[in-house]
């Protein structure tokens, strides 16, 4: 059980020193103070809903405070823990549980190719 314990503390550790670099090819800006990514709907599954059911071209994903701060952390060059110490710096106890939230952010960024982590391709 206590190795058990020791793999997993392990894998996290392992996990926060991941340093996350956002995708180039995607187009985001700044709006009233929090991050906007812009998503072009392609493929043909995508033309068929534009067509006949109205889908827009283009999905915008408004972030929220502590996100936006976050998306201008990631430089290519901070790591996990650093992001995460100045998110707590910045939002203290709002941004509790810091780690589960972040590790969860940045899995869902990941997973929809707006990042990858250094020393990866997109």
């Amino acid at each position: 059980m206590i190795g058990n314990r020791r793999y997993k503390m392990k894998m996290q550790e392992n996990y926060l020193e991941r340093i996350p670099v956002i995708n180039n090819n995607i187009i985001w800006y700044v709006k009233d103070n929090l991050v906007v990514v812009e998503i072009e709907n392609e493929g043909i599954f995508n033309r068929v809903f534009q067509k006949f059911f109205g889908k827009p071209k283009t999905t915008y994903i408004h972030i929220d405070e502590i996100g936006s701060f976050v998306w201008l952390l990631v430089d290519g060059n901070k790591n996990l823990i650093t992001i995460g110490r100045l998110v707590e710096e910045k939002f203290d106890e709002k941004s509790k549980p810091l780690y589960e939230r972040l590790s969860l952010y940045f899995e869902t960024l990941l997973n929809g190719g707006l990042i990858r982590w250094g020393g990866t391709k997109f």
